[in-house]
């Protein structure tokens, strides 16, 4: 019995990650890497992931990730998806196990193994649902549309009205940084 395991968020700067664990109770046809299906493929595969697996879902705000680092809250995410689903397997996309045992990371396992896909799809679902509602308290943003990503649109949106309570302080990227010149 395998747990995929995928994390959804980990370059933003804004919002939280978020991070799946999923075990198949039955077989669930049509899964795809999340970054493949379009946002209508991965809400209905989401509904039926839901519903025909054992699954957890950890969402770490964007406090905790400046506060401990981001490796940090991706390892505690992986102990808790470990201690909360029992399975033979733990396989997490990526190349680092961050120090989580029983954890077997794989590169592209979101584009091979059926339960990291599933896994991949409840990560970033959860989080864009997260974000679009994070639109409505802090509109002038576009959390909806860029998800928190440092598009030219965020990047001017932070320019003109600073950084809210969602972003990561902890994350400077160079078009906001002063220049010597």
């Amino acid at each position: 019995m395998i747990c995929g395991i995928d994390e959804a968020g980990r370059g933003p700067l804004a919002g939280p990650l978020v991070v799946a664990g999923v075990v198949f109770k039955k077989r669930i046809y049509k899964l795809d890497d999340s970054k493949n299906l379009t946002t209508d493929e991965r809400e209905k595969l989401y509904e039926r992931i839901v519903t025909a697996s054992h699954y957890h879902i950890v969402i770490i705000e964007s406090d905790q990730i400046d506060t401990y680092g981001l490796s940090v809250c991706i390892a505690k995410s992986l102990k808790e998806i470990v201690s909360r689903i029992e399975a033979d397997r733990y396989i997490f996309d990526g190349n680092s196990r961050f120090g989580v045992r029983h954890v077997e990371p794989i590169i592209k396992a979101d584009q091979s193994v059926k339960e990291v896909m599933a896994a991949s799809i409840l990560a970033k679902v959860t989080r864009d649902r997260i974000m679009c509602e994070l639109d409505k308290l802090y509109p002038q943003y576009g959390f909806c549309r860029h998800k928190g990503y440092g598009t030219k649109d965020h990047i001017e949106a932070i320019k003109n009205h600073g950084l809210c309570p969602i972003h990561r302080k902890s994350f400077r990227p160079k078009a906001l940084q002063p220049t010597l010149f």
